[in-house]
């Protein structure tokens, strides 16, 4: 928690800001973030806010903060949020409509996924400077010689699956995208929820069958 002093007599102090002037990521005009904290306005505390806009099939890929926890609100359209519990190594995914919530516990591997056009969702951190590990920065800055050994896989399939990831993707999958070989949409967000909760588990491993 980041504690900042505020001179509150200071006529010049903002109370007030409007999120579209403070864009954080885009991928397409139906696919972008916004974002909201210390840096656009100074009186917002130990809070930080992102702004999401997503078409069905993006996902917002998988990552995990490092020094807060998250609160995600769904303000229009129909999303899932999935996200690996390190106690039992299970995925649990979770379907989000309008005015519902899911929490993400500190340092938890996740993503998340519009299901349909025109999906609105607020993430909220209980923290003012937000750390972010992105999966997409840990595939492409860790040497494919590491992941050949470690996991005895073929070097020259990792380089060649990998080659595409210049950059961080944050909203997935990239726009020039020309996936094969992939899952569908069904295998991974569409499938059928476990009764009678609005969430269903699945083990770790094998992760999607």
């Amino acid at each position: 928690m980041v504690t900042r002093l505020m001179d509150y007599k200071n006529p010049d102090s903002h109370y007030s800001y409007d999120l579209k002037q403070s864009r954080f990521f885009t991928k397409n005009k139906a696919n972008y973030i916004n974002v909201l904290g210390p840096e656009q306005l100074r009186t917002i505390g130990d809070v930080f806010l992102l702004d999401v806009f997503l078409s069905a099939g993006n996902v917002v890929e998988p990552h995990y903060h490092s020094n807060a926890s998250e609160l995600i609100y769904c303000i229009s359209g129909e999303t899932i949020v999935s996200m690996i519990n390190p106690s039992t190594n299970e995925l649990k995914n979770i379907r989000i409509h309008p005015q519902q919530v899911v929490t993400i516990p500190q340092g938890w591997w996740h993503y998340f996924a519009a299901n349909v056009d025109n999906t609105h969702v607020l993430t909220i951190y209980d923290t003012s400077e937000l750390d972010t590990v992105w999966g997409s920065d840990v595939l492409r800055l860790t040497p494919p010689e590491v992941f050949a050994h470690t996991y005895c896989l073929d070097k020259g399939q990792i380089q060649q699956a990998l080659q595409s990831i210049g950059e961080t993707v944050i909203i997935g999958p990239p726009v020039d995208c020309k996936q094969k070989g992939g899952y569908s949409k069904e295998q991974a967000y569409y499938q059928p929820y476990d009764p009678p909760g609005p969430y269903y588990t699945r083990p770790m491993t094998p992760p999607y069958n």
